[in-house]
């Protein structure tokens, strides 16, 4: 797992953000238009308190969020959980665990899943 750095900002830095080898592996995969639209939210998610559900959602009846990323028609997101408390907005560090194109909503129990064998598999929690 690695912590993202500090992006050139004069904002506060309110959470730390880091970010899973499944993770890292997706995003370099990803176009330099979409890993900028990336940067530009994890920045959001670093230095605002409360951040629309434009960028990141709560998962019903799970404890993840969703990081959502969207670029024309095609909708980016990755599986966040909050380290240090149950609610995003409270908490001061988050993980970026597995990345997706989203296709339907079926798809989102298999990442779920995905999700969960990471935060075994690394010792997130």
């Amino acid at each position: 797992m690695y912590y993202i750095c500090r992006m050139e900002t004069k904002d506060k830095i309110l959470r730390e953000v880091y970010k899973t080898d499944e993770y890292e592996f997706y995003f370099k995969s990803l176009d330099i238009r979409i890993q900028e639209k990336y940067d530009y939210t994890i920045q959001l998610i670093q230095t605002q308190k409360i951040v629309s559900e434009k960028f990141i959602k709560k998962i019903q009846k799970t404890e993840f969020y969703e990081v959502r990323v969207s670029i024309g028609t095609n909708e980016y997101r990755t599986m966040l959980i909050a380290c240090d408390n149950p609610n995003f907005m409270e908490a001061k560090r988050v993980v970026l665990l597995n990345s997706f194109l989203k296709k339907d909503s079926k798809q989102y129990k298999r990442e779920i899943e995905k999700a969960r064998i990471i935060i075994e598999k690394e010792e997130i929690l």
